[in-house]
């Protein structure tokens, strides 16, 4: 089969699946991906063992003619002193990838979907009680002019410090 027309396979596979609801499987796409890391504070705790989250987040994404696809995926290594599978770590955890168009100044978001999966994985452990863990969002897609990037936002709500979410910003993309 000649590339061209494995191509219009390909696209026209990925223009029926993106209509439900902006979220898709995009396979075969040159994605483009920017990561950062940040030490957070489990703000609920006080005592005396360590207690910071090392958290990075790797934000990707690709364009195929008007439709840009992104997703993104958290890697962290917790603390070790939680009971084994502790549900009881957050209130909320969310992990928000957005598509947003680029311009100067403040780049507009044009798409934005929670993912909430985040945090049962954030409280899974091994049985040593081992926090390290990853999660993969879901591909989401849009129509977004050019020059768009992916941006991740991380929410996390500790269970009983009274503070709420608590927003992180990791690093965007680059533009496609």
């Amino acid at each position: 089969m000649n590339t061209l027309k494995t191509g219009l396979m390909l696209a026209a596979a990925v223009a029926v699946t993106a209509g439900s609801a902006g979220v898709v499987t995009a396979a075969g796409l040159d994605y483009k991906c920017a990561s950062s890391t940040q030490e957070i504070d489990d703000n609920s705790y006080d005592g005396p063992w360590p207690d910071n989250w090392k958290i990075t987040v790797k934000t990707c994404a690709a364009r195929s003619g008007n439709t840009v696809y992104a997703y993104a995926e958290a890697r962290w290594d917790g603390p070790g002193f939680y009971p084994v599978d502790d549900s009881t770590i957050f209130d909320g955890a969310k992990l928000r990838v957005q598509i947003k168009e680029s311009r100067p100044g403040t780049d507009p978001v044009v798409f934005e979907r929670d993912f909430a999966g985040i945090e049962e994985r954030l409280e899974d452990s091994t049985s040593s009680a081992d926090y390290d863990g990853r999660y993969r969002t879901q591909t989401i897609s849009h129509r977004a002019g050019r020059g768009a990037l992916t941006d991740a936002v991380l929410f996390l709500d500790w269970q009983g410090d009274g503070r709420g979410y608590q927003r992180h910003d990791y690093t965007a993309s680059p533009t496609v």
